[in-house]
């Protein structure tokens, strides 16, 4: 097992993340259909660890690497895209409070991902958002499904619904928080496709490019609850071949593998990037993330 301490480094003029200890990391595979735009040339092939990779222009822009991108996929956490979007069109009014199910027993047995709030809480309409996206809190999540549809079946199908009306017609949804179920399915470019609707949203930006957040205090929470994104808590370098890593949603299950949802930008544009199905766990090193830096780094042209 690797031990879960990473260290970014700069080798060879490429960003990698290293393992401290344990057995030796996987390899990347060659991705030999995928452009690069860096000082290698475009001949030297993209090695990545997801077996699933899709980049795309913001806007439904040109689609520059798809490595089974129509491929099915299960989309764990990135299921929370679709969540929070439904959640902030029928949830206008951020400061209103929500009081959560009181039962989270089927969450905390599926070791579930949890922001931190309690059953029965009440819970502002915002945090829940933050909730849901930064820490990837399942208790969130069911909190806003509830607070829109009454329940958590009743939400699932708003989110198929939404899902057909987007066109993302390889996807469907069985729970709003992504454990796994062999029917909670997409493909990489559905998930893009998702992404791309949610962040016409300013609010829904704002939230999925935030690094951290503290939610509300309250009286079972005097402090607040200081939520951090699991996507930036590994640390992303500032500098990346002039690209940016902008904001992103992670997921793991074991069946899922490591996944993420990215936003990146270069210039003034903007990409979406969503892989799956990399190795590891929570536990390793965040391999996903390996290859969305590798991606920002040599995959993005040049304006």
């Amino acid at each position: 097992m690797l031990a879960a301490t990473v260290l970014l480094a700069a080798l060879g003029g490429g960003l990698a993340l290293r393992a401290v200890g344990g057995d030796a990391q996987p390899r990347p595979t060659p991705v030999q259909s995928a452009p690069r735009f860096d000082d290698r040339g475009a001949g030297t092939p993209l090695e990545l660890y997801s077996p699933v990779a899709f980049l795309v222009e913001c806007g439904g822009g040109q689609v520059l690497l798809s490595q089974r991108g129509e491929a099915h996929i299960y989309p764990a956490s990135l299921t929370k895209i679709m969540t929070v979007m439904l959640g902030m069109e029928a949830l206008p009014d951020w400061n209103a409070a929500v009081r959560l199910p009181s039962n989270f027993q089927p969450l905390y047995a599926a070791n579930a991902s949890m922001a931190g709030f309690l059953p029965g809480e009440e819970v502002r309409v915002a945090d829940l958002f933050y909730g849901a996206l930064l820490p990837s809190g399942a208790d969130a999540c069911l909190g806003i499904a509830t607070a829109v549809s009454g329940s958590e079946p009743a939400f699932v199908e708003r989110m198929n619904r939404r899902a057909r009306e987007l066109g993302m017609e390889d996807t469907h949804f069985v729970n709003a928080d992504g454990l796994h179920h062999p029917d909670h399915y997409s493909t990489a470019a559905d998930i893009a496709l998702l992404l791309d609707s949610a962040l016409q949203n300013p609010a829904f930006c704002r939230v999925f490019t935030a690094h951290s957040y503290t939610t509300a205090h309250s009286s079972a929470h005097p402090d607040g609850l200081f939520l951090t994104s699991t996507l930036f808590d590994v640390g992303i370098p500032a500098q990346l071949g002039g690209g940016a890593i902008l904001g992103g949603k992670t997921g793991y299950t074991e069946e899922a593998g490591l996944c993420l949802a990215t936003l990146l930008q270069k210039g003034d544009r903007r990409y979406l990037l969503v892989t799956a199905g990399a190795p590891g766990s929570h536990q390793s090193a965040p391999y996903h993330v390996e290859d969305a830096l590798n991606i920002c780094q040599n995959a993005l042209p040049d304006d």
